[in-house]
């Protein structure tokens, strides 16, 4: 017998109370809704708000950022070819916004060519202190900060005492810093000066050895070393004096006297 369609009078009542069950969840959620939203609207309201604010803002920012970059590197650029043209005024003009820019490569850029136009126009006490300046501005960049310090002991060397130098450049004097050679060498001629010739020599061959010191450099280095007897051609590895280097040119010596 086939079952009959219609719904018993038991599951009609199931199926009433279900739909009934779903209409009254839906009530309670949507009156909870409502709380919520009296509740926390506004605020959720303010945060998107201030959220979509930050976020233009952002934007705003990195963009005026971009832009001023831009303008910053017209300047820097018209600055250098002013230099070129050895138009010094002109480019000492060029600079003078970059001196304020919010970026720091820029600023200690500007004021690093600023000091050395100064010594280019013989105005030596003026590059001096420009120097002094970057070098004792803790929020330059450090890379400028050193070459500014070379260049002032650089400008100040033949006017300062031996140890000045080295106490000043040490630090900046040895092997892997990029500022090596001419540290090193402004070091150890320092050492000479203080008839150092123990300290002198093998800092000389070390600069000699070095292949990232400029060749220049290297060439006088070299040379240096060879008049305080260091063939730096012997040195080892490590920039230490090999100490058959040191016993071939008596050896050799005893030989031809003999």
């Amino acid at each position: 017998m086939a079952k009959d369609d219609k719904d018993t009078p038991e599951e009609q009542s199931d199926r009433q109370e279900q739909v009934f069950m779903r209409e009254v969840d839906d009530a309670v959620r949507e009156d909870d809704l409502k709380n919520f939203g009296r509740r926390y609207g506004i605020g959720i309201g303010v945060a998107v708000v201030v959220g979509l604010a930050s976020l233009a803002g952002w934007i705003f920012y990195n963009n005026s950022l971009e832009e001023e970059s831009g303008v910053r590197s017209e300047e820097y650029v018209a600055a250098i070819d002013s230099v070129k043209r050895n138009n010094l005024d002109g480019a000492a003009t060029a600079l003078k916004s970059l001196e304020e820019a919010n970026q720091e490569g820029y600023k200690a850029a500007a004021k690093l060519m600023q000091a050395n136009i100064a010594l280019e126009k013989q105005d030596a006490k003026a590059a001096i202190a420009g120097y002094q300046a970057i070098v004792d501005d803790s929020e330059l960049p450090q890379p400028f900060r050193d070459l500014a310090l070379i260049r002032q002991t650089t400008a100040e060397f033949d006017t300062l005492e031996p140890q000045a130098v080295i106490d000043r450049l040490k630090p900046l004097a040895v092997p892997g810093n990029p500022w090596f050679g001419s540290a090193g060498e402004m070091v150890a001629l320092s050492y000479l000066n203080l008839e150092k010739t123990d300290l002198a020599g093998p800092l000389f061959a070390q600069l000699a050895k070095d292949d990232n010191v400029p060749p220049t450099i290297r060439s006088r280095a070299l040379q240096m070393a060879g008049v305080q007897g260091i063939d730096a051609v012997e040195l080892d590895t490590d920039g230490e004096i090999n100490p058959a280097a040191e016993t071939a040119e008596p050896a050799a010596s005893e030989g031809e006297t003999e």
